[in-house]
């Protein structure tokens, strides 16, 4: 086999490998931050939920005490989850769109690209 031949094929496949490597990483970046958009907007929720709560006090008849304050506040994690997911505050939105246009700046050098 020529090895100019085989240079030229050993060049394409890098090439190749190259760009399936980075839509493979555009997908993680995008599922991540997905992810980090969800998550944060779980959070506010929750911290949003959890002034209501505060002057609910625990009632001794089913325990109470300090472990139906720890329970309380998982309680108000996964309401913060299950609203959350419902997508209707758009919070995760806004954050997964703040989180994208800085990554196109980060990507770009600094520039500011709009789009």
């Amino acid at each position: 086999m020529d090895v100019g031949l085989q240079n030229m094929g050993d060049l394409a496949l890098t090439q190749a490998n190259t760009a399936r490597v980075k839509a493979l990483g555009a997908v993680a970046s995008n599922t991540a931050i997905d992810k980090a958009a969800k998550d944060f907007e779980s959070v506010f929720v929750t911290q949003m939920l959890q002034p209501m709560f505060e002057g609910i006090k625990v009632d001794d008849n089913f325990g109470g005490g300090h472990g139906e304050e720890i329970m309380k506040s998982f309680m108000l994690q996964e309401y913060g989850k299950k609203i959350a997911d419902t997508g209707m505050l758009k919070v995760s939105t806004a954050v997964k769109n703040a989180m994208l246009q800085a990554q196109q700046v980060s990507q770009s050098g600094g520039k500011n690209v709009q789009g």
